[in-house]
């Protein structure tokens, strides 16, 4: 069944991916002639990232409003498909380590996408934070990661408020984002993408197991005015914390269970 499941799911991926690189391709092209708008990459990666999320072994459920506003999505992190099934609600851009830029194809979709990068250590928070501002101001919404890293999604690892100075002190709205994978009614384990582990061989296993669930809760938005960086942090942390920790010890909402 494992090896069924890969030959009936592979090609439809490798035709989705294909489809990206046509995508960037176009992108990267048309850029040397013309300005191509953020906006427009924008809506090109949303088509392609919804293709992209489909193909993948998941059922996505929705809770909550999608924010009607362009604002700073914050999000817990649990592994690369996070950006997909993000991605596939509207248009956003991603902040990303800097490792993912060197990843074959994909580091070269998110390139072209517009995708920002940051490097660790390298001491460019303040103009990343500045720069994420800039572009919500302007209409563009931005999706980040604040733990900086991925988890097994038990929980949330504290959130880092160095890139959220700029933000607190345009007063933007930010909408705190709670992910959770279930498979089979319980944390799923295959998910999350964590330690040494390869991208390839992730992606092989997800694709030969069943069909998991992943949740996304859109919480209550937060006004950002009057709230310092770490005390904007502390707060949609919390607010995802509790969220992905209510099912964490097996309980379920109504019609949860996946």
């Amino acid at each position: 069944m494992r090896r069924l499941r890969l030959l009936v799911r592979l090609p439809r991926l490798a035709l989705v991916l294909a489809e990206g690189a046509l995508y960037a391709g176009v992108i990267s092209l048309f850029a040397r002639l013309a300005p191509f708008s953020l906006a427009r990459r924008q809506r090109l990666t949303c088509r392609f990232m919804r293709h992209l999320q489909a193909a993948l072994p998941f059922k996505v459920q929705i809770h909550g409003a999608l924010p009607t506003q362009p604002c700073l999505w914050l999000a817990n992190h649990v592994s690369w498909t996070d950006i997909a099934v993000l991605g596939a609600l509207q248009p956003l851009s991603f902040l990303a380590k800097q490792e993912v830029a060197d990843w074959p194809l994909l580091g070269w979709l998110a390139r072209q996408a517009g995708t920002l990068f940051i490097a660790r250590g390298a001491g460019q928070s303040r103009e990343l934070s500045a720069q994420l501002a800039q572009q919500i101001g302007a209409g563009r919404p931005l999706a980040i990661f604040p733990e900086g890293t991925s988890s097994d999604g038990r929980t949330v690892r504290r959130f880092h408020p160095r890139l959220l100075a700029a933000v607190a002190e345009a007063g933007l709205v930010v909408q705190p984002v709670a992910l959770r994978y279930r498979r089979a009614g319980q944390l799923d384990t295959l998910a999350p993408f964590i330690d040494d582990d390869a991208l390839p061989q992730h992606l092989l296993r997800l694709l030969a197991a069943e069909r998991a669930c992943v949740e996304i809760h859109l919480l209550a938005p937060i006004d950002s005015a009057g709230l310092g960086r770490s005390a904007l942090a502390q707060y949609a942390e919390q607010m995802i914390r509790q969220t992905v920790e209510e099912t964490g010890n097996g309980l379920f909402l109504p019609g949860e269970r996946c």
